[in-house]
């Protein structure tokens, strides 16, 4: 299967499925003498992975993941701490699949002849015939963006030791929209919603709370964690949250993290009523990048605006926004430019309609960046379909589990994918950079 490669200089390669034995991550780029933990990752897996509540697939998949090659397995030298370091070579990961029971996968073996609309197991059909990997859609699945979480929570950090900070969260729900705020305060909130979601995430406080994962052990010890893990998974609870005391203690809602608390209670209440119906509903994701150079990215084929246009290759996302986006459709030349002017030896700008990027390259102001994340196809209502082998009209109703949204899942995700695409170029402007003339 080609297409699962992304990146010139920070290039990642991924591969599993949602009911193969699992997933995996090739990061190649990575620079040498880093120290990355499992728990790390999994803190940023933890915000998107199912099993966490009303919003989310019921599947309990623990998105535990394990770093398998990539470091040293010891200090290199006496005298010398390098043990757990990044060395240099191709950095993999490996999230194993644990909550993939046999009366699940029966009841898409009894289902995969009738595609779900609005999905692409009729299309994948057509490519891979018989032998599509349509157990939970493979590789189709909402289940690979767990890959785009843990490449990007590397690409993350390596950015914020450069000066530049990726974020993002969810702006608009069911049809209810949040306020204006600033990027800083959205900062503060995205930081309290991580610490509400380790309290309160079971697997994090039964492993990584308790040290029972550590970076020092080696890979069967880390794999016998997980099997033990794999035996709990049916018994382990759900979070439960007092809402009021987690409202005055950190300030969000612990079910979305959408910034804005009053709009958050209001969303979720709205999913749930469509939920209740039998549907399912999107919303839209922004994503916000600050302290990227001006001079950023390349002309013509690979403008930076183009490269974070991949982030349709989300399989849940329809239309993706830079800057002021599609409302430059109705604007006026005077209202959609970004005057400028110096102060104090420094150049402002008086708008940000261009989302940071002109030509293909970043201005230095904010990189501003909006998805529309579609309803889950997986829903509870009737709906007209085919028989992919005998080519019968049929009717299907959903009997696997699924998401109410994907909305808030999609975040993270959206998130880590930008952080890719901003350090392959970032990797590429400092290369560049270097090579100029001395002057």
């Amino acid at each position: 299967m080609l297409g699962c490669t992304h990146g010139t200089l920070f290039k990642t390669t991924v591969a599993g499925g949602s009911y193969q034995e699992g997933l995996s991550i090739n990061i190649q780029g990575v620079p040498a003498g880093y120290v990355f933990t499992e728990e790390e990752l999994y803190v940023e897996q933890m915000l998107r992975k199912p099993g966490q509540g009303e919003l989310t697939s019921p599947r309990r998949e623990a998105d535990v993941p394990i770093i398998y090659s990539g470091v040293n397995a010891a200090d290199t030298m006496p005298g010398f701490k390098t043990a757990m370091h990044t060395n240099g070579t191709p950095l993999v990961i490996l999230i194993p699949n644990v909550d993939r029971h046999f009366e699940h996968i029966e009841q898409y073996q009894v289902t995969n002849r009738t595609p779900r609309p609005g999905h692409a197991s009729y299309a994948s059909y057509q490519r891979y015939g018989i032998y599509d990997d349509a157990i939970g859609a493979g590789i189709f699945s909402g289940r690979y963006t767990s890959t785009l979480v843990a490449a990007g929570t590397i690409a993350k950090r390596i950015l914020k030791d450069h000066g530049i900070e990726v974020t993002s969260y969810v702006k608009e729900a069911a049809g209810i929209k949040m306020r204006e705020m600033s990027i800083a305060e959205i900062r503060k909130k995205a930081t309290a919603y991580r610490e509400l979601r380790k309290e309160y995430d079971p697997i994090y406080q039964a492993i990584f709370a308790q040290k029972k994962m550590r970076p020092d052990m080696r890979f069967f010890e880390k794999c016998a964690v997980l099997a033990e893990l794999e035996k709990m998974i049916p018994d382990i609870p759900k979070p439960k949250y007092n809402e009021d005391e987690v409202l005055k203690k950190y300030g969000v809602n612990p079910k979305l993290f959408c910034p804005d608390t009053e709009a958050s209670l209001a969303m979720y209440k709205e999913i749930i009523r469509i939920t209740e119906e039998g549907d399912s509903s999107g919303g839209i994701v922004e994503v916000v990048v600050t302290g990227a150079p001006a001079g950023m990215g390349e002309p013509i084929f690979n403008k930076l605006d183009g490269e974070l246009g991949r982030l349709m290759s989300l399989g849940t996302v329809k239309a993706v926004e830079i800057g002021c986006g599609i409302k430059a459709a109705t604007m006026t030349g005077s209202q959609c430019n970004d005057a400028m002017r110096v102060k104090d030896g420094k150049i402002l700008f008086g708008s940000n309609n261009a989302g940071g990027i002109t030509g293909g390259l970043t201005t230095g102001q904010e990189i501003v960046v909006r998805v529309a994340v579609k309803p889950t196809p997986t829903i509870a209502k009737p709906q007209q379909t085919i028989d992919k082998v005998s080519l019968e009209n049929k009717e299907l109703a959903a009997v696997t589990r699924r998401d109410p949204t994907i909305v808030p899942r999609m975040w993270p995700v959206v998130e880590s994918y930008t952080a890719m695409i901003i350090l392959d170029y970032y990797m590429q402007w400092q290369a560049q950079e270097i090579m100029k003339p001395k002057r």
